[in-house]
C-alpha cells in the first residue's frame, strides 16, 4: 500500500512554504506531493489517509510558525528513509546538539529553522559522531540566537543538498547515478562536489573559506543521504531474516 511519504527536498519545499506568507502554500506542496503519489499509483489513487501532522499544518494559524519535539518527530517520520523517535531527539536538543538548537524559539515550540536542523543532524549522523557535527554545523550557523549571522540559513541549506540528491538520482532509485557516457570514471563524490560548486555561487557576500564550508559540508550533507538509504535497507533486510 503506498504510503505518503516526502523526499527531503519535498520536505525543505513544506518547510519553506510554511516560514514564508509569500510563494507556495504548504497545500500547494502537499497537493504536488498527492499528485506525485496519485500517478505511480496503478490505481489512480491513494490508499493511505493524510499524516495528521500534515493535516495540522494545512488547518493551522499562519502566524504559529513553530513546532513541539512530538510534533518535529511526527514530521520528520514522514521523511523517506528517516526514523525518529521523541526519546531520540529530546537526547539531542537537551544533550547532543543542545548548543545547535537552544531553546525553543516560539514560546515553548521549536522555530521552523529549528525543525530544519534537527532535519540535517538526522541525515549527518549517518555518517558522522555527534561532536563532528556539532563542529561542522557551527561553522555554518555561528550564534543560535541570530539567523542573520548564518553562512547559509537551516532551511536553505537542508533545501539545497536535498536538491543535489535529487538532481543526481537520475533513476530514482535513491542512489546517486555516474554517467558513464558523459564523465566515464568520475566518482559519485566528484559529481556531488561539481553539483555544491556551482549551488553556492549565489553565496556572493562570502568569503573562499566561508564559501569552502559550506561546499564541503553540502557534499557531506548529500552523501550522508545516501548512507541512510542504505542503513534503511539493511534494517529491513535484517527484520526480514529475524522473522524466518
Amino acid at each position: 500500500m503506498p504510503s505518503f511519504k516526502l523526499t527531503r527536498h519535498q520536505m525543505a519545499e513544506l518547510l519553506i512554504s510554511i516560514n514564508s506568507d509569500q510563494g507556495k502554500t504548504p497545500l500547494d506542496v502537499l497537493k504536488k506531493v498527492w499528485l506525485d503519489t496519485k500517478s505511480s499509483n496503478e490505481k489512480g489513487v491513494l490508499e493511505s489517509s493524510l499524516p495528521a501532522i500534515f493535516e495540522k499544518i494545512i488547518k493551522g494559524p499562519n502566524h504559529n510558525k513553530g513546532f513541539s519535539i512530538n510534533e518535529i518527530v511526527s514530521l520528520g517520520n514522514q521523511i523517506e528513509h528517516s526514523s525518529f523517535s521523541t526519546s531520540a531527539v529530546q537526547n539531542w536538543v537537551k544533550r547532543d546538539v543542545r548548543n545547535l538548537i537552544g531553546s525553543p524559539q516560539k514560546g515553548k515550540k521549536y522555530s521552523i529553522e529549528q525543525a530544519a536542523i534537527l532535519f540535517i543532524v538526522e541525515d549527518l549522523k549517518s555518517t558522522l559522531d555527534f561532536l563532528s557535527i556539532r563542529n561542522m554545523l557551527t561553522l555554518i550557523f555561528n550564534d543560535i540566537e541570530d539567523r542573520h549571522d548564518d553562512l547559509i540559513g537551516p532551511i536553505d541549506f537542508y533545501y539545497t543538498y536535498s536538491a543535489i540528491f535529487e538532481e543526481l538520482d537520475l533513476n530514482n532509485d535513491h542512489v546517486v547515478d555516474v554517467d558513464f557516457r558523459v564523465k566515464q570514471g568520475t566518482k559519485a563524490e566528484m559529481l556531488v562536489f561539481q553539483k555544491a560548486e556551482n549551488k553556492i555561487k549565489c553565496l556572493d557576500r562570502l568569503d573562499n573559506k566561508e564559501l569552502s564550508i559550506v561546499k564541503n559540508a553540502l557534499v557531506i550533507a548529500t552523501l550522508s543521504i545516501q548512507t541512510s538509504y542504505f542503513q534503511s535497507v539493511s534494517r529491513q533486510f535484517l527484520n526480514t531474516t529475524l522473522f524466518l
